[in-house]
């Protein structure tokens, strides 16, 4: 069964499906959009997904997307007809189509387009216990981090660069601090086992997994903190690891060449994982 989508409300292959090329999406970046696991065909904090896309939708003055439950129904029929147990459900919401000028245009029905691909989660296991290599890159992104637009120009660069060192992911650093990564959310763990993430501001994407994992280590009484901390204290740091709907966690065992710590995931995020991997479990059923 190919990959699946659905555009204003009609459904069919994603090779099938299209868009006006006046639409804003296109033209401007002026659109946002989710990314929703789907484990054993059921969605991963489906609530958390839907209020941060609300949040933009109004962030943006962007109107008329469908009810929560009418958007639901939508992503259910999706991922049925996709057949996928497992697999990436996109949701992307633009302003719509309407002659090319920067001001909104009046009476433009929004654009909704819904993908579903296959995709494997099981990848990320043996990653959890060898951990993956990092970089660091400048952040040159909008000053509004904290909404998921699809401007992810600076994002795509980043990661190409890691890509091409090898790295799984690159981490971004403004003024000395490091903020997030090209796609995901990013965390050191100090000396005497604090678990510590930048704040939630415009610099950094509200994450869906970061806040799954703080409530889950908050449960655990583990030690957390919400402050900035400099590139300097993430290299010297024993653990770092990165939080994702795509990678729900894994751990950064080398940072621009240099190891992490001992080179090899440390206890704290080993801890971490088991509990977001039991935490995927109870809200799915899935299981490795």
């Amino acid at each position: 069964m190919p990959a699946v989508a659905y555009v204003n409300g009609r459904y069919g292959p994603i090779a099938e499906a299209g868009v006006s090329v006046e639409d804003r999406g296109f033209q401007f970046a002026d659109s946002l959009y989710e990314v929703v696991a789907v484990l054993n065909g059921r969605f991963l904090d489906w609530e958390k997904h839907l209020w941060r896309l609300r949040r933009g939708l109004s962030a943006l003055f962007i109107e008329g997307l469908p009810s929560d439950a009418a958007l639901a129904h939508i992503a259910r029929r999706l991922v049925g007809l996709s057949r996928y147990a497992d697999g990436l459900l996109y949701i992307q919401v633009s302003r719509g189509a309407g002659r090319r000028d920067h001001p909104f245009p009046s009476d433009t029905p929004a654009t909704l387009v819904l993908t579903m691909r296959r995709f494997d989660f099981r990848q990320r296991l043996p990653q959890l216990e060898t951990g993956v290599p990092a970089i660091s890159v400048p952040d040159q992104r909008w000053a509004r981090c904290d909404l998921k637009t699809t401007g992810l120009l600076p994002a795509v660069l980043a990661k190409q660069e890691a890509r091409a060192a090898g790295a799984f992911e690159a981490l971004f650093v403004k003024d000395g601090t490091v903020t997030e990564g090209g796609s995901t959310n990013i965390y050191m763990v100090t000396a005497d086992g604090v678990i510590v993430t930048h704040p939630l501001s415009a610099r950094i994407l509200p994450g869906i997994a970061r806040d799954t994992l703080l409530d889950l280590a908050r449960e655990a009484q583990m030690k957390v903190e919400e402050r900035p901390f400099t590139i300097e204290e993430a290299r010297a740091a024993p653990e770092l690891f990165l939080t994702s709907t795509t990678a729900p966690i894994l751990p950064i065992v080398r940072l621009d060449g240099g190891a992490v710590g001992t080179g090899r995931p440390g206890p704290v995020t080993a801890r971490l994982g088991q509990l977001a991997w039991a935490e995927i479990g109870r809200q799915t059923g899935w299981k490795p």
